[in-house]
């Protein structure tokens, strides 16, 4: 069984950085695809970053792109999500996931709370 564990949420002042990370465990990981998804309150979860395992493709939704960076250890089985120049908007409870691609069965973590201060 796949199992996802966050970590590195937070508050921190906008203009501030934070960096989640989402160990990954239950199998090997070869041909997967990670992702990041927030929710914030009222609001649906939406797509954030995703990365691929094995050939490290990267891309980002527009209202990260430039701030946010995606990245993995493949000798941890870790996905990482340094955030810059948060935004109050960035507030939100993000989650990490995993599949094999479309169609396939997404794995979840439980989400981190970064909440971003004005």
């Amino acid at each position: 069984q796949v199992q996802l564990v966050e970590s590195g949420g937070g508050l921190v002042q906008a203009g501030g950085s934070l960096r989640l990370s989402c160990a990954a465990s239950g199998r090997t990981f070869s041909n997967d695809v990670m992702h990041w998804f927030r929710q914030a309150p009222g609001a649906e979860r939406e797509f954030v970053a995703r990365i691929r395992w094995s050939s490290s493709i990267t891309y980002y939704a527009d209202s990260v792109k430039g701030r946010f960076t995606i990245s993995k250890d493949n000798t941890k089985n870790t996905m990482y999500l340094q955030m810059n120049t948060l935004k109050p908007e960035d507030t939100a409870v993000y989650y990490c996931a995993i599949d094999n691609g479309p169609g396939t069965q997404r794995y979840w973590g439980q989400g981190t709370q970064v909440t971003v201060s004005s």
